[in-house]
């Protein structure tokens, strides 16, 4: 049974990457245990750790589910001055997406669901396991 999952990006300087991983994910990190690593929890038993190091090439991409990705790349040039990125859809898939990197070349991404029904059904399943209401399984 898998109940907990995590996923490692690693940085050159590890001080500009907590920074910008902070913009991200518009909090600090709840976990520091020492120098040069932190983690976040992104969603119950969700974790992306930022350890200080040589990026993994070709890593990821780590795709993270929002409601409006239009918003989140704004929210992105203005916060992390990063240029405007594609978006990319496919007739076969529910959702649209883009990927970029963050400054030291690890693969991250948005997708946000075309159909608002399904959106909003993934979003309350989330509140319902962060409240209490249902387990994931």
């Amino acid at each position: 049974m898998i109940y907990e999952m995590t996923y490692q990006v690693r940085v050159g300087d590890f001080a500009e990457g907590l920074k910008w991983y902070t913009a991200l994910f518009q909090c600090e990190p709840k976990f520091q245990p020492h120098a040069g690593f932190a983690e976040w929890e992104i969603l119950p038993g969700c974790w992306l750790q930022v350890a200080e190091g040589t990026p993994t090439e070709g890593s990821g991409p780590l795709r993270l589910g929002v409601q409006s990705i239009e918003d989140e790349i704004a929210r992105m040039v203005q916060e992390l001055n990063m240029e405007q990125f594609e978006i990319f859809s496919r007739e076969e898939v529910p959702v649209r997406w883009t990927t970029f990197s963050d400054p030291w070349g690890n693969r991250i991404g948005f997708f946000e669901y075309l159909d608002a029904e399904e959106m909003d059904q993934k979003i309350n399943m989330v509140q319902d396991v962060v409240l209490g209401r249902n387990e994931i399984y």
